[in-house]
């Protein structure tokens, strides 16, 4: 009786484990699972990108201190294209979730 019992449990543990398993891919290889997929790819590709852009300014600047080079300054910008500038809309970066 022990014996039927141990392997209706471990029936059941085995079920219960494959279901999990079975709607976890489901979820995963779904038109959404994708779309979620790669918008966390997008988002860490972006944040990895942004954060090489700072290490990179913030060693170019250590660099140009202990060279002794002064940072170039920008010129004044047209007034023209700073109008256009402010009044035209800045992408935003889009997330695919």
């Amino acid at each position: 009786m022990i014996r039927r019992a141990f392997w209706l449990a471990a029936g059941i543990t085995i079920g219960v484990v494959a279901v999990r398993k079975v709607s976890q891919a489901k979820a995963t290889l779904g038109p959404q699972g994708v779309n979620r997929a790669v918008g966390q790819i997008s988002d860490s590709i972006a944040d990895f990108a942004d954060a090489l852009r700072t290490a990179m300014t913030q060693r170019e600047n250590d660099l140009r201190s202990a060279l002794g080079v002064e940072v170039p300054t920008p010129e004044a910008p047209d007034t023209a294209v700073v109008a256009a500038e402010a009044t035209a809309p800045h992408p935003t970066r889009r997330s695919l979730r």
